[in-house]
């Protein structure tokens, strides 16, 4: 029963604390992570990419897997409870007070100052990401200048995503799969 109460009050801090949707979160996932032991790096990225291709917000997935990691079904509707009902919460608030206070100058302030925030959190997110998918180790340390650092194939991957989707317009959901199925084919046969 307290390990359900901790992935409650867990979860609900992270969908209370967090701006910027789901990926935004990940940060704070990510350290949710490792206070209850439950996933390694590696473990963090797959859960990560999963909670990408199935339907539904990366939080609420993450949020899922987790308590399902952690507790077993109870865990997963604990833990995706809590992630949930602070948004909940403050729209309902937020939807009372909009019209009262719009054009407010602290207002419009508060939101100036919480979208550079969200920017900063979607960049940790990658951070800890490309620490276990794209390198290996720190993002940042002295191995940086050894070619064997880096993995080659993630990254590789990583790259054409980028031009798949930015530069050549390609579907999100048609490049998940195209390169779920290049890494089924490249790490099947190595």
């Amino acid at each position: 029963m307290m390990l359900l109460l901790r992935l409650f009050i867990a979860f609900f801090k992270i969908g209370l604390f967090s701006f910027g949707g789901g990926n935004a979160m990940l940060p704070l996932i990510y350290q949710t992570v490792i206070t209850f032991g439950e996933l390694t790096p590696a473990d963090f990225s797959d859960m990560v990419a999963l909670s990408q291709v199935t339907p539904g917000p990366v939080a609420v997935n993450a949020a899922t897997y987790i308590g399902l990691r952690a507790a077993g079904v109870p865990g997963a509707i604990v833990a995706t409870i809590g992630v949930c009902l602070p948004c909940f919460i403050i729209m309902l608030i937020v939807i009372r007070l909009i019209d009262k206070y719009r054009g407010s100058t602290i207002v419009e302030g508060a939101f100036a100052g919480v979208r550079p925030v969200t920017v900063g959190l979607l960049l940790t997110a990658v951070i800890f990401i490309m620490d276990s998918v794209l390198v290996k180790g720190p993002i940042v340390s002295a191995s940086m200048a050894d070619p064997g650092y880096y993995n080659p194939i993630p990254i590789a991957i990583f790259g054409l995503s980028i031009v798949l989707i930015a530069i050549l317009k390609m579907k999100p959901l048609h490049v998940i799969l195209i390169m779920g199925a290049a890494g089924a084919v490249i790490y099947g046969v190595m």
